[in-house]
């Protein structure tokens, strides 16, 4: 019997094989009338499979600051535009008791993500960052917050700081933390 070679990614090989890419879906708004350049949609979709460990549907809406401080206000009862809000309507799952008997993961995540250009410019020049870098990395965030990832304790903010940096630099971009603690590099209110 001819024995068979391993081809790379095969768990013989001692390789592991690639994830499956996620698919995402996404649609991309521009409600601002700022005159600082924007990251057009082939960027932000770059920066968001990057993060995107699940298949997705996201609506991704680059905001003016009135927009962002109504719904910073509606929605989380601060008064404040923000840099980035992120809104999950479906975590792609089933809950347990669904009568459908669907698998779990059977649906894509589903969420938006509110990026606020007057506080991400604002933000990009008092942290003496490149304004395209800051989008990356408060897209990433956002991403990252639409698949379940929190930074209210500190050990779920240090993996999520990690998880970012990690990110960001296969992306080509600088550790966006340098200098600054997790409060300080993303308000997110």
């Amino acid at each position: 019997m001819k024995e068979r070679s391993s081809s790379p990614g095969t768990p013989d090989s001692g390789r592991r094989a690639r994830p499956k890419p996620a698919k995402l879906k996404m649609t991309v708004q521009y409600a601002t009338s700022t005159r600082e350049p924007l990251p057009s949609r082939a960027l932000l979709r770059k920066w968001v499979k990057a993060a995107l460990a699940h298949d997705a549907e996201i609506a991704l809406r680059i905001v003016d600051e009135e927009e962002g401080h109504r719904l910073n206000r509606d929605f989380r009862n601060k008064d404040y535009a923000t840099n980035v809000l992120t809104f999950v309507y479906r975590d792609g799952q089933i809950h347990p008791d669904s009568p459908l008997g669907e698998k779990r993961g059977a649906y894509p995540l589903t969420g938006d993500i509110v990026l606020c250009a007057p506080v991400v410019e604002n933000e990009a020049g008092q942290q003496q960052k490149d304004l395209m870098a800051h989008y990356a990395h408060l897209t990433v965030h956002g991403v990252l917050h639409l698949q379940g990832y929190d930074h209210q304790e500190d050990e779920d903010a240090k993996n999520m700081e990690e998880t970012e940096t990690r990110i960001l630099a296969w992306l080509g971009y600088e550790d966006p933390y340098a200098g600054y603690q997790l409060a300080e590099a993303v308000d997110c209110g």
